[in-house]
């Protein structure tokens, strides 16, 4: 069972009227993190990726484990400017702004089963960019992995009928 009373929910930040979800305080206690970590791999394992794409910055506490994990490549999503080579990028909007992501030309091979894994699942903009950079790369199939969705902000209707799967609602 997965406490979210151990996530630190922040009011106003980054800006007044925002509620951030901060999950480092999972990340302290070992035997909450290894619990949520445990059950990540054994939902991504369903899914049968051959890719996961981990998105900038929070997504990066998990993808890359449970891609090494299932021995198959880690995809890193970042914030514009972040990548030193040829990059794919896409606009995106946030609750309090707009913001870009990318990703490397040869980032990923073509064809693939991609999973894209993050934290929380929010209003579906981070998402939603990720999904249409992986688009480039024409995978098989696309499938969405988070550990927390807020459901407030009905981030699954910017994902379309993609599978998602999340280990807490709230």
């Amino acid at each position: 069972m997965i406490d979210v009373n151990k996530v630190r929910i922040v009011e106003d930040f980054p800006e007044k009227g925002i509620k951030f979800y901060d999950i480092t305080t999972i990340l302290n206690d070992p035997e909450t993190f290894d619990g949520i970590f445990q059950t990540l791999v054994a939902a991504a394992r369903q899914l049968n990726p051959e890719v996961i794409v981990g998105l900038e910055a929070r997504g990066f506490y998990f993808a890359p484990a449970l891609a090494l994990e299932l021995k198959i490549p880690f995809a890193p999503i970042r914030k514009k400017g972040k990548l030193p080579y040829k990059t794919y990028s896409e606009s995106y909007a946030l609750e309090y702004g707009t913001a870009q992501i990318e990703i490397h030309q040869d980032a990923m091979p073509f064809g693939k089963r991609v999973l894209i894994l993050d934290d929380i699942l929010a209003t579906g903009g981070t998402a939603s960019a990720a999904a249409r950079l992986v688009e480039n790369f024409k995978p098989i199939s696309v499938n969405y992995l988070f550990f927390m969705e807020l459901t407030s902000l009905a981030g699954r209707k910017k994902l379309g009928n993609a599978p998602i799967r999340t280990l807490v609602s709230i």
